[in-house]
């Protein structure tokens, strides 16, 4: 496949000065961790708030893109943190600002499933990014999701490679999102375009939030890029598993996980356009 160039988006996406101008006068609602709150000042946002039920109606819901995302909103379900949700939502329809949704554990309870669903068929986001037996759940309705993991037998290989392509171009065309599954092979799909995406490392499965983070950072990318939005994404798809390259490459003799996700920001937060270009591990089908 073709091997497009990402120095365009690095333009409007990597240089910290845009980025906080765009989120200088914005909010992110659903800030789920410590990690994505530094993913989020590494890479672009200069200021941000965490609200709840008010969001709908506050004057103040300006922001530019919002992240569904993570523990905080989707993964920890009660009645408050639903309704905030799609107060939230609705809020940005109405600002026509770009949505993220990560279904984090959409299949492994019926809760989490049919709130995921709902915000699918009522929010319509823009992009949605899960794990493969995430995205699968909401395509079908059901899944075997293993707590917020994918089950083993999803997993998207070099053999049922071209049945998953297939398949994520599908989903994007009845949803009208692009559609980012994370795992060993990623995939970025609109309906016509999939970037079947190799970056990345096994170690990256061992520390918490990275989904959350990348997450955070492919909202702030399509934000900066409305035009070329299944590329944008790809493009922070890639730079996540390069980052998780780059930071492996730093660890040293009694570094653990821990280190190990700092390292990951911090290879977030010193990226550049040539790293990127030269780094990415990527082919368009």
């Amino acid at each position: 496949g073709a091997h497009s160039n990402f120095s365009g988006f690095d333009t409007a996406c990597l240089d910290k000065s845009e980025i906080n101008r765009l989120f200088g006068n914005g909010i992110h609602y659903a800030i789920d961790s410590v990690r994505s709150r530094r993913s989020r000042l590494t890479r672009f946002a200069s200021r941000y708030l965490k609200l709840d039920g008010e969001l709908g109606s506050d004057k103040e819901v300006i922001e530019f893109g919002i992240p569904i995302e993570g523990q905080h909103r989707i993964g920890t379900l009660n009645e408050r943190s639903i309704e905030a949700v799609f107060l939230a939502g609705k809020r940005a329809l109405e600002l026509d600002h770009v949505i993220l949704l990560d279904p984090v554990g959409a299949g492994a309870s019926a809760l989490r499933t049919s709130t995921a669903q709902d915000i699918v068929e009522k929010l319509h986001p823009s992009i949605i990014r899960g794990n493969i037996s995430e995205i699968k759940t909401l395509a079908k309705g059901a899944g075997t999701t293993k707590g917020v993991d994918a089950d083993a037998a999803d997993t998207v290989t070099e053999e049922n490679l071209d049945e998953m392509v297939s398949f994520v171009k599908a989903f994007a065309e009845k949803t009208n999102a692009v559609i980012a599954i994370t795992g060993a092979i990623d995939l970025v799909s609109d309906s016509e375009r999939c970037y079947v995406i190799r970056n990345g490392r096994k170690e990256m499965s061992r520390i918490t939030g990275t989904g959350c983070q990348l997450s955070s950072v492919a909202t702030a990318y399509a934000v900066a890029n409305p035009e070329n939005m299944v590329d944008a994404v790809a493009a922070a798809v890639c730079l996540m598993g390069l980052s998780g390259e780059i930071g492996w490459s730093k660890m040293q003799d009694g570094d653990g996980n821990s280190t190990y996700r700092n390292r990951i920001i911090d290879a977030i937060f010193n990226m550049d356009a040539k790293t990127l270009e030269e780094g990415a591990k990527y082919e368009i089908r």
